[in-house]
């Protein structure tokens, strides 16, 4: 393999490094640096058109389309590019951008015509069946979707709780910082190590507690919300009441603080991928 082939290999391997960690600004970062150092390549302008259209936004599907075009021109056939661009304009509003729109069609036939049982290929259809999908598959997916960053949050709670509970709050830091740097592609442990970060200081004692009985803490406020506004009725204070649901707003918080650190994690990692191959690349 040759010196080029090499380094064009190691930007390809942070493309889909930083893609798999949820890093699509990294992905065109990656890829543009790529494309600067190596030139014109078909491979890149996939991973930078990916990382455009990932971000489902006006500006960048336009941005993406200019990639995967850019691409397609080098290597009419690319199956990446292909599928790819195709998925961009499935989801294209036929209203607003109807020629990007119709050329789904053209590119999903291109895509069978090469390889009808290509993972693009495959892609590509459950793309289709998203795209026409039914107003109650519309509805079962987004209720899936919640059901995932639900177990997420819960997964996060569990663990800072098991953390806390078997060592002190800095003893519990340094072990899970430890831990990370021994098993840095851990993503469960760098959610734990951000959380710890965040809900380090003594004032966040109140936060930390919340969040380590976050199920418990959440059926509290709830009860409490329909048992003050329910009594404030009764009383004939107020005809309708919503001020029972100011108990929510200390969970919400705590949420708020937990999203924040499952960012962070993320950055975190990112950051680590982009420092490992600046490095291996010196």
């Amino acid at each position: 393999m040759t010196t080029a082939e090499t380094e064009a290999e190691a930007y390809f391997e942070r493309c889909e490094q930083l893609f798999l960690a949820g890093g699509s600004a990294a992905v065109r970062r990656a890829a543009q640096e790529g494309l600067d150092a190596l030139g014109p390549t078909a491979d890149l302008y996939c991973w930078l058109g990916v990382g455009h259209a990932l971000e489902d936004e006006d500006d960048h599907d336009d941005r993406a389309e200019e990639a995967f075009r850019a691409g397609l021109r080098l290597d009419p056939d690319h199956l990446g590019l292909l599928g790819g661009y195709a998925e961009l304009c499935l989801r294209a509003d036929g209203f607003n951008h109807p020629g990007r729109a119709a050329r789904a069609v053209r590119l999903a036939a291109r895509i069978k015509e090469l390889d009808s049982e290509s993972p693009e290929a495959q892609r590509l259809d459950a793309a289709e069946r998203w795209h026409g999908r039914s107003y109650w598959e519309d509805l079962r997916f987004h209720a899936a979707q919640g059901a995932v960053k639900r177990q997420a949050v819960e997964q996060q709670s569990t663990d800072l709780a098991y953390a806390l509970r078997n060592g002190g709050r800095g003893q519990v830091r340094e072990s899970a910082e430890a831990y990370v740097a021994a098993r840095p592609d851990d993503h469960r442990a760098a959610v734990l190590a951000a959380t710890l970060d965040i809900l380090a200081e003594p004032g966040q004692a109140p936060v930390r507690f919340l969040a380590r009985h976050r199920a418990a803490a959440w059926v509290v406020s709830v009860l409490l919300a329909f048992a003050t506004n329910y009594t404030l009725r009764a009383a004939d204070i107020v005809d309708f009441s919503l001020w029972g649901w100011l108990w929510a707003l200390p969970m919400l918080l705590v949420d708020r603080r937990l999203k924040a650190a499952r960012r962070l994690a993320e950055e975190r990692v990112l950051a680590r991928i982009e420092t490992e191959h600046a490095a291996a690349k010196s």
